[in-house]
């Protein structure tokens, strides 16, 4: 599954823009999947057939999309004025390599140097990033460029240190693999999977995809901010790399009925999965408008944790992308027989 999860780590995919990213996995899921479908939104919707017909519909939600930029004006020297798409800290974007459109033009988010600057300036985070693409003028840039392209963190795949793995946009491309995976099983029940459009800026387009399957359960796979790190207060680290499935019991969109969250500790503690708690009310996903489509669906999020969330260098571990699989598989067994 990891060099599944590098695949779809490389695609490049804003939200509104994650074509590249819906072919791939149509291209990968059309031999086993018993229906397709794109909803207006771009939603990728899925039907699995099982080995039985479930008492629940289930269905099982990851985004497609990526945190990147949008171009939206170029300036007389050739460079590109951008806004970011998604939450993005300023401070992992100064001199990353990115690649613009669909012709994946090579470019640079570019800064005024440190020695170009005033004293009191040096320790302040830049008011203006631009990109450049090596245009001599805004003639040139505009023949390589037009308004409302895409550009994303050109960031390689790495595999280090002790079972990590580093790379840009799996959040949440890694949610993305599980699924695929899980369609390629052998499923116990009949389920619904939805790649999801347009997470990363809020604006709940699996609401959409929800009403249509209109299932009683979902599961929301994520990626999940993780805290352990070296100059975070014991604490505050909400949840650690190493030590399994993320589950959430409230975030900023989303109280998780306590039914469910003691339901995933439940199973992980008969089956031996490695599962711990979210410590931290922060954030949001796809669960905030699922849970309040159509009649209301009973959901739960499993997130992986993640260090460097929304940055060129995501870092997952490997042994909790496994056992997140086993507690999705879990879970989505054990709503669909409830």
């Amino acid at each position: 599954m990891i060099d599944l999860i590098e695949k779809l780590s490389l695609l490049n995919g804003i939200s509104g823009r994650e074509n590249e990213v819906r072919d791939f996995i149509i291209n990968e899921i059309k031999d086993y999947a018993d229906s397709i479908e794109t909803d207006p939104l771009g939603n990728l919707i899925v039907f699995k057939k099982g080995v039985e017909k479930p008492k629940n519909k289930v269905m099982l939600d990851a985004h497609m999309d990526e945190v990147g930029m949008m171009i939206t004006a170029v300036n007389g020297d050739g460079t590109l004025e951008f806004e970011c798409v998604g939450g993005i800290d300023k401070r992992v974007m100064l001199g990353r390599a990115v690649t613009v459109g669909k012709e994946n033009i090579a470019g640079v988010i570019g800064v005024k140097p440190i020695h170009m600057v005033s004293a009191d300036s040096k320790l302040s985070m830049p008011e203006h990033m631009y990109i450049d693409i090596g245009a001599d003028n805004k003639e040139e840039a505009e023949k390589a460029v037009c308004l409302g392209e895409y550009a994303c963190f050109n960031s390689e795949f790495v595999r280090f240190g002790d079972g990590f793995i580093k790379g840009k946009a799996l959040d949440d491309r890694a949610g993305c693999a599980m699924l695929i995976e899980m369609i390629k099983s052998d499923l116990p029940y009949d389920m619904y999977f939805n790649f999801a459009t347009g997470e990363e800026v809020g604006l709940g387009l699996a609401g959409t995809a929800a009403y249509r399957v209109n299932p009683d359960y979902a599961i929301v796979v994520e990626t999940t901010t993780a805290a352990d790190l070296a100059d975070v207060p014991e604490n505050q680290k909400v949840c650690r790399l190493g030590k399994g499935a993320v589950i959430s019991f409230m975030d900023r969109r989303t109280i998780y009925p306590k039914a469910l969250f003691d339901r995933a500790f439940e199973l992980a503690n008969e089956y031996g999965v490695k599962a711990q708690v979210k410590a931290a009310v922060a954030g949001g996903n796809n669960a905030g408008i699922i849970h309040k489509t159509a009649g209301g669906v009973k959901t739960i999020t499993v997130s992986l944790p993640c260090r460097y969330l929304h940055s060129p260098s995501c870092v997952l571990n490997k042994e909790d992308i496994f056992e997140s699989l086993k507690m999705i598989k879990l879970l989505a067994e054990d709503f669909a027989n409830a």
